[in-house]
């Protein structure tokens, strides 16, 4: 795993080596995630759970992995961020997933529908962000997912209004 551009300094990177650690730092962030998703997955049959596969799922899938997608992706096209944003994608996206999972487990969809409304603005930022990268693939790719994930979090909600998350 690299986290800038192969043969590039990392004091190249936009944002210098700040960038770089930043980018880091959200791929550590999103693997802890995903490590405490396989935790609870582990506990959800012998405690019985009843959101225990789902809050699993959530937590590997969209605070984890798309987590590490960000940093790796960030880094591979070389996406500049400026300070406040940084804190904001790190802090922001995080915050933001716990409210969908606290609405969700305390039976108050309004949580989740402000913490979902929230990560959709985030993703339709970072959206508009890898618009003008010179790697078409894997901009490409990496757009695909978030347009994936933009999609689905609409559906999550609803279909957490209908008891069915």
């Amino acid at each position: 795993m690299t986290y800038a551009r192969r043969g590039a300094d990392p004091a190249a990177h936009p944002g210098g080596p700040a960038g770089a650690r930043w980018n880091r730092l959200l791929v550590l962030v999103g693997a802890g995630w995903v490590v405490i998703g396989g935790l609870v997955a582990a506990v959800t049959g012998p405690l019985n759970l009843e959101h225990g596969s789902w809050i699993a799922a959530y937590l590997v899938l969209v605070c984890g992995m798309a987590q590490c997608a960000f940093g790796e992706v960030r880094a591979h096209l070389a996406l500049p961020g400026v300070g406040w944003v940084r804190w904001g994608r790190l802090f922001g996206w995080n915050l933001c997933n716990i409210a969908v999972i606290t609405g969700t487990l305390i039976g108050t969809p309004i949580v989740s529908d402000l913490g979902g409304v929230l990560l959709l603005i985030a993703l339709v930022a970072e959206l508009r962000a890898t618009g003008g990268s010179g790697r078409r693939l894997l901009a490409g790719l990496y757009r695909a997912v978030l347009l994936l994930l933009i999609v689905s979090i609409p559906i999550g909600l609803v279909l957490g209004h209908l008891g069915a998350g």
